[in-house]
């Protein structure tokens, strides 16, 4: 992200003229964005003309409108955010308080002005704007016949080709079928691997299978690299690893990220340190339940008694509806920062932060024991039941 201007003040009044420049940007744009802010960009707007005669003229203008956003609409797909709202500032084109709908789309410079910016939001234009918070690790997750491909970001796991292919079994005295079968599913993958893999970029590219096709992909990529005297695959061999995993679909890449083997290989990114983060939750909350808490109501009482180690939140919390709500979850990150707790903020678009939200989006690990807070959940539970 490139950011063009920025002007807040002391107390949180201000806005930021920002260029997303890739997918992840247009992610942090879409939650940066709240209805009741106000943005800028250019627009094109259809102007309706009529002559002295009575005959109707219409035309297509290009102007800048300023609107206060009521409704925000996330295009993954085809990468554009879509803000409807009013017009709130005079146009010769448009009048003020008549409906637009503006596409903050990439590579476009467009302006965010919010009553009030928070910490949180602060935050994540520093991180959007800051490249090297931008984990580089892309990973296929396969099983024969079967594979993704995957990009792995800070806030995103993106499956940027999906390959299916039916392979002839292996018939009695005759294996050419099943084999040709293989060499053509490898093939495709090698294709995708290198048409969507900057090798420029990332720091490792983990292929990952139960069994043998990890390995047989990777020999078949050295030996047509050699054949084709491929410098990609040949300079780069060394980036891949090769993990086990229980399945060749994306859920897969849950185990995948916490093999130890990948973990070393980025540890230094932000994707890593969160799926650690909740792999050490999991683990608490198997060995010593009164430590690991998740919902709102016990990780607000926890943060009361300054007991929060690790808060695990997702950005998800941060986009509700209710003004009041999302006031609640910036004041316990705060809250929790001033305690010396470390905050994670998941994103709901990566791997971790979907399992995180089975978890009602918030989860802590706690300092120390607050076995009071299991009695009042199993009183919780005996209440319901009565």
């Amino acid at each position: 992200m490139k950011l063009v201007a920025k002007n807040v003040d002391k107390d949180g009044e201000g806005y930021v003229n920002l260029v997303p420049e890739n997918t992840e940007d247009m992610w942090h744009v879409y939650n940066l964005v709240s209805e009741g802010d106000y943005v800028s960009c250019s627009t094109i707007r259809k102007v309706q003309t009529e002559s002295s005669t009575g005959s109707s003229n219409s035309y297509r203008v290009r102007t800048t409108l300023t609107i206060c956003v009521e409704g925000i609409d996330f295009d993954t797909q085809a990468c554009v955010l879509r803000l409807k709202g009013r017009n709130i500032e005079e146009n010769k084109y448009v009048k003020t308080g008549a409906y637009h709908t503006l596409d903050v789309e990439l590579n476009r410079k467009f302006g965010l002005r919010k009553p009030k910016w928070d910490s949180i939001a602060l935050e994540r234009v520093d991180l959007a704007c800051d490249l090297t918070q931008h984990a580089d690790v892309a990973a296929v997750v396969m099983q024969e016949g079967i594979a993704h491909v995957c990009l792995i970001t800070s806030n995103m796991t993106i499956v940027r080709a999906k390959i299916d292919q039916v392979i002839p079994r292996k018939r009695k005295g005759s294996v050419s079928q099943h084999e040709k079968g293989l060499a053509r599913f490898y093939d495709s993958i090698m294709q995708a691997i290198l048409r969507h893999v900057n090798f420029d970029v990332v720091k490792c590219i983990i292929l990952a299978s139960p069994g043998f096709v990890k390995d047989q992909l990777m020999n078949y990529m050295v030996q047509q690299a050699v054949k084709t005297d491929n410098k990609t695959i040949i300079d780069n061999k060394s980036m891949f690893v090769l993990v086990h995993s229980s399945s060749g679909f994306k859920h897969s890449l849950r185990e995948v990220l916490t093999d130890p083997a990948v973990i070393s290989r980025i540890s230094d990114t932000k994707a890593a340190r969160e799926v650690k983060a909740l792999e050490s939750f999991w683990a608490m909350l198997q060995t010593d339940p009164s430590r690991a808490f998740y919902g709102k109501k016990h990780v607000l009482a926890a943060s009361e008694a300054q007991a929060i180690e690790t808060l695990l939140i997702s950005d998800k919390l941060f986009r509700c509806q209710n003004i009041t709500e999302r006031k609640e979850y910036v004041s316990l990150v705060e809250t929790v920062r001033d305690a010396n707790g470390d905050v994670k903020i998941f994103s709901s678009l990566h791997i971790s932060g979907e399992q995180l939200e089975q978890l009602t989006g918030v989860a802590a690990i706690l300092r120390f024991p607050m076995p009071e807070l299991e009695d009042e959940e199993e009183s919780d539970d005996s209440d319901q039941n009565n």
